[in-house]
């Protein structure tokens, strides 16, 4: 079965120019994504299958050579297009070769359709083969399903464009032209029209993908320090603390505050407390296992949640801690608008300590997330009211309406300073 080939041509032109406006549109102020190159291809995909539409009222030269151009073009734009995407920089003499080869194979052929069907079909296959392994090379980093429709509509362009090339000099006796119909002119201009719409839409589906990627990012971690924000927290200790009532398994919380932190920020300035704050939290990070989350809860104070582990578990670990913080330095360099005697201090590092309030135990149906937080803060305040660098650990929960009579009366036990 043949289809009319200038119907076809009509509708990948159609389709071409549609798809790109749209790219054009939902990529605009986004160069990073990609999508202005994409949109850009099929731009160039239109004029060249337009160009193959009017053979014989345009000269040959003008249809054939450019025309053939063009559509070898359109892999270069797609594939630079996926670059960008990835964030990686096209080597445009490397992804021009091809269309280079190509132009010149079709004038010293201008005159033999069977042998510049079956080149042209050769170099554009490979070079749909060329953005399917570009897109392929870093699936994992890329999100979403998306990139499957990418490689699908790839994936068949190359197979398609790879019959071609091997079946187009077999029409030698009979094909004169691609105008003339013919199962595989259907087969190729079919596989092209596959491409504008399943590939093109797959990368909109990837551009889309990462934007709502990036936009969970924003919303879960905390722009400075890259960990868990306050929101992300509270939703992770809800969820563990109703596992935890489920399984009847311990959980244990801490509450963890940088100890006179405003001095660091008045002395070195904000800059570098910033850094303070990022090296307390990599010292953190280190020392908890993988299952443990650690975030910030506001300002310099930060929250470790500990699925199960038990009260003895979590403040032999809030000693480590304390330990660690103690003996690290954050060393950063001289800020402007700090202190002339603190250059030196700041070269040599900045060194803080921290207070960390900590419960733990068994829940009971009933216990929420927000009575643990207030259990940990009682035992913070009372580390803090003695002398601070330390631990103290709070042994129950109290209900959310009897927490100003518990502030009067903590349930806290200190533990030596480390």
């Amino acid at each position: 079965m043949a289809a009319h080939v200038p119907t076809m041509l009509v509708m990948i032109i159609v389709s071409s120019l549609m798809m790109a406006a749209s790219m054009a549109v939902v990529g605009w102020g986004r160069r990073r994504d990609g999508l202005g190159r994409w949109a850009a291809a099929l731009m160039v995909n239109a004029v060249g299958h337009l160009l193959i539409m009017l053979r014989g009222l345009v000269p040959d030269v003008v249809s054939i050579v450019l025309g053939n151009l063009l559509l070898s073009c359109v892999f270069v734009g797609m594939i630079a297009a996926i670059y960008q995407f990835q964030g990686r920089p096209p080597r445009w003499l490397l992804l021009l070769t091809p269309s280079a080869l190509v132009t010149c194979f079709v004038i010293v052929f201008i005159d033999n359709f069977p042998a510049r069907a079956s080149f042209v079909g050769l170099v554009i296959g490979l070079q749909a083969v060329w953005a399917l392994v570009a897109a392929l090379e870093r699936r994992h980093a890329t999100v979403g399903r998306g990139q499957w429709l990418l490689v699908a509509g790839l994936g068949l362009e190359a197979l398609v464009l790879g019959g071609r090339a091997l079946l187009a000099l077999g029409e030698s006796q009979t094909a004169t032209s691609i105008l003339q119909g013919s199962l595989l002119q259907t087969l190729t201009f079919m596989a092209t029209f596959s491409v504008v719409l399943i590939s093109s839409m797959g990368f909109v589906f990837m551009s889309r993908d990462r934007a709502d990627e990036n936009n969970r990012i924003m919303a879960a971690l905390d722009p400075l320090t890259g960990v868990a924000n306050r929101r992300s927290l509270i939703a992770a200790l809800d969820r563990d603390v109703s596992r935890a009532v489920r399984s009847r398994e311990s959980i244990a919380l801490m509450m963890v505050d940088i100890d006179h932190f405003k001095r660091v920020n008045d002395r070195y300035g904000h800059p570098a407390g910033d850094q303070v704050l990022c090296s307390v939290v990599n010292v953190l990070s280190e020392r908890v296992r993988a299952q443990d989350l650690v975030g910030r809860y506001g300002g310099e104070e930060f929250m470790v949640v500990l699925p199960d582990t038990t009260l003895l578990g979590a403040e032999q670990l809030a000693r480590e801690l304390c330990k660690a913080v103690e003996e690290s330095r954050c060393r950063i360099r001289a800020v402007g608008g700090a202190a002339p005697d603190a250059t030196t201090d700041a070269a040599l590092g900045i060194a803080v300590t921290v207070s960390i309030g900590v419960f733990g135990g068994r829940l009971e149906p009933g216990d929420s997330w927000d009575m643990l937080i207030a259990a940990a803060d009682r035992a913070l305040y009372q580390a803090k009211e003695n002398g601070r660098n330390r631990v103290e650990v709070s042994t129950s929960l109290r209900r959310p309406a009897s927490l100003a009579a518990a502030q009067a009366n903590p349930d806290t036990h200190p533990v030596s300073r480390y």
